[in-house]
């Protein structure tokens, strides 16, 4: 999975953490890197835990529902293939279990956003193999 395009969107790295991730949302789970020796998440995925220094992973499952910690408004695309899609919100939104996720925000004016609004997860298939989440009001 190198760069490429599709449908307006880049597809993600073929790091292996980075294609295990996008595995598990072409499923619809979402699933987090943790630390398989202290229970911490680590997003983005990485192969060592900034806790405790382990290299022993899990991937645990989350709900899919938090809530935005903050947002930005892209107002000018940066690149070609996002221009029809601008403006666009992209927020973090902070999981009910703790990890944090950029991801676009949908369904909701930018009038109406407000940190700490509920938000759940969906997943837009960009492939047959790769699905990108993005968050809705709950």
């Amino acid at each position: 999975m190198t760069q490429q395009l599709l449908k307006n969107r880049r597809l993600p790295s073929d790091r292996p953490a980075t294609v295990t991730f996008y595995d598990y949302c072409s499923k619809g789970e979402l699933r987090f890197q943790a630390c398989a020796d202290c229970g911490e998440f680590r997003h983005p995925p990485r192969p060592m835990c900034p806790h405790c220094n382990s290299q022993n992973i899990e991937w645990k499952a989350v709900k899919g529902t938090g809530t935005l910690y903050t947002w930005t408004i892209v107002v000018q695309a940066l690149d070609k293939i996002l221009v029809d899609d601008v403006p666009i919100i992209v927020g973090i939104v902070e999981l009910d279990e703790g990890p944090r996720q950029a991801a676009w925000i949908l369904g909701v004016a930018e009038e109406d956003l407000r940190v700490g609004m509920k938000l759940k997860v969906s997943f837009e298939a960009v492939t047959d193999k790769v699905a990108l989440p993005q968050f809705s009001p709950a």
